[in-house]
């Protein structure tokens, strides 16, 4: 009972988090003293991005290691990976839009050759390269075990992403809650709209994930029944 309860609330739920998140960020937090309504996106960029570089690609990465692990290799890992990967795109896709939707009134430029923002930019492009490699082969196991190691390579920029701030002098601001002494940054209503955004956006990706999968399912269904039915025509052909 319960496991078929949580896949059908979990598209209301992101809604009601996502409509609560717009109506908090737009009518309810108040204006920066800096920024003015600017400060807004805090409550769409942050969870954007962190959904793109820790949530969807790390689900992908963590199912390509168990991919390639033999006890737990299975073509659900495959799937997983894969699907988490177009997830990915879409919302590294998104963290880049709005970051220079951002940038631009604060920086002066839509885009600037900064040192977070190139690196993600970067992570967009190896997302992109995993998913035109698995088009690559057709034999299902070895597109898996090269489409596995591809994505585990390319998480190693993630990292990369996240310490760049800190890394190198960049015109990216820094930790948006938490300062590197884990000082608390935002507060009050501000806070918790902070972080009903990320559990509306953290919990969309798992509602597209869940449609994604069950379409590829469909997908591959489809595909094994035509090849099913184009093999039973050749064999009637072949008995003439």
């Amino acid at each position: 009972m319960t496991k078929q309860l949580f896949p059908r609330l979990l598209g209301p739920v992101t809604l009601v988090l996502l409509a609560l998140t717009a109506w908090l960020g737009l009518w309810v937090t108040p204006r920066d003293a800096v920024q003015g309504n600017l400060v807004r996106l805090v409550y769409v960029h942050p969870a954007v991005a962190w959904v793109a570089l820790y949530v969807s690609f790390g689900t992908a990465t963590i199912a390509s290691v168990l991919y390639l692990w033999k006890r737990t290799r299975s073509i659900v890992m495959d799937r997983v990976a894969h699907c988490a990967m177009e997830v990915s795109v879409v919302f590294i896709v998104l963290t880049l839009i709005t970051g220079s939707i951002w940038g631009r009134p604060t920086w002066g430029v839509w885009w600037a050759w900064d040192a977070r923002l190139t690196s993600t930019a970067i992570l967009g492009v190896l997302a992109l390269g995993y998913l035109a490699l698995r088009r690559a082969n057709d034999d299902q196991a070895l597109r898996a075990r090269r489409s596995a190691v591809f994505a585990i390579l390319a998480a190693i920029n993630v990292p990369i992403i996240h310490f760049s701030v800190d890394w190198w002098k960049t015109l990216h601001q820094g930790a948006t809650v938490f300062t590197a002494n884990r000082t608390l940054l935002i507060h009050g209503l501000m806070a918790w709209t902070l972080l009903v955004s990320f559990l509306g956006f953290t919990l969309l990706f798992f509602w597209l994930l869940r449609a994604r999968y069950r379409l590829e399912v469909s997908r591959e269904r489809a595909l094994s029944v035509s090849l099913d039915e184009a093999l039973t025509l050749r064999r009637r052909e072949g008995a003439f």
